[in-house]
């Protein structure tokens, strides 16, 4: 195998580079993601097809290995050697950061387990774009794809329902329309925004409720991001004691002083301070 002669690679560290790319715009790569993709020696791409087009526009040529889905557990060997040899390899995905919700991150732990040096340089994020357009909360769960079986999808949706923060899915255009009865399902009440075509020309940002998705227009094309918003909280709700918390007072009121009853109740729901306080006080004068 013949190295890359280009000089500056003895300036870079030797390792796997996690380098993203554009999400869309092609003019959205960082200077650094340009430079250390022309040092490489490998590429590893998941559709050389996709790849070429941004590396034919940077005039990168360095070698490209095709590393998707379905043969990355194959190509691990074969990495592994070059990079105890002492090669330059980059992981690209076709758009985004490798290893999150793209192929990378089994090479990532082999990786780790032969003490290979691991680089990463950030750069375009669908999930970030995502969230600073959502106007939902800052605190985000990010999911990836659906799963396809039916009875993982809902248990999980489930689970998701009770994270009180905005989260975060990728889906094709083709599968939104079966997806969408389940978020109304799980998600009621709650604000939802599609996004599509991110960074390009034809951008476009779907809002509205989710329980009024299916007026939607879904003749979409390619990928989208889905941000869900946080589970609202009715705080009329967060004013009221429930019978449960009521009995566990009514049984600390003599062994615990008020305080200690406030932090206690206050440390297990949202209910405020004021109301489990004017709680123990009637019943203090009650008895």
């Amino acid at each position: 195998m013949v190295r890359n002669s280009d000089s500056h690679n003895k300036e870079i560290k030797k390792g796997l580079y996690l380098v993203s790319t554009p999400i869309g715009n092609l003019g959205d790569i960082t200077l650094r993601a340009v430079d250390i993709l022309k040092r490489s020696d490998y590429i590893l791409c998941e559709d050389t097809r996709v790849s070429k087009i941004l590396l034919d526009k940077y005039a990168i040529k360095s070698k490209l290995i095709s590393n998707h889905k379905f043969n990355e557990k194959k190509n691990i060997a074969k990495i592994l050697e070059l990079l105890k040899d002492g090669f330059i390899v980059s992981i690209i995905s076709d758009a985004g950061t490798p290893a999150i919700s793209d192929p990378g991150s089994i090479l990532v732990n082999e990786c780790i387990k032969h003490n290979i040096q691991i680089i990463p340089l950030p750069g375009p994020s669908a999930v970030l774009s995502a969230v600073s357009v959502s106007g939902f909360s800052e605190k985000f769960f990010f999911y990836g794809f659906f799963p396809e079986k039916k009875k993982i999808l809902e248990n999980d949706l489930k689970n998701l329902s009770y994270i009180d923060s905005s989260i975060v899915f990728f889906i094709s255009s083709k599968k939104i329309g079966r997806i969408i009865p389940y978020l109304k399902n799980f998600f009621t009440g709650r604000k939802i925004l599609i996004c599509r075509e991110m960074t390009k020309y034809y951008e476009e940002f779907i809002r509205g409720d989710i329980d009024e998705v299916e007026k939607f227009n879904f003749e979409l094309k390619g990928e989208l991001t889905i941000v869900i918003s946080e589970k609202k909280i009715d705080k009329k709700t967060l004013q009221i004691l429930s019978e449960s918390d009521k009995r566990i007072i009514d049984k600390m009121i003599n062994k615990l002083t008020i305080k200690e009853i406030i932090s206690l109740i206050s440390q297990k729901n949202k209910i405020p301070k004021k109301v489990i306080y004017n709680y123990c006080v009637k019943l203090k004068n009650e008895k």
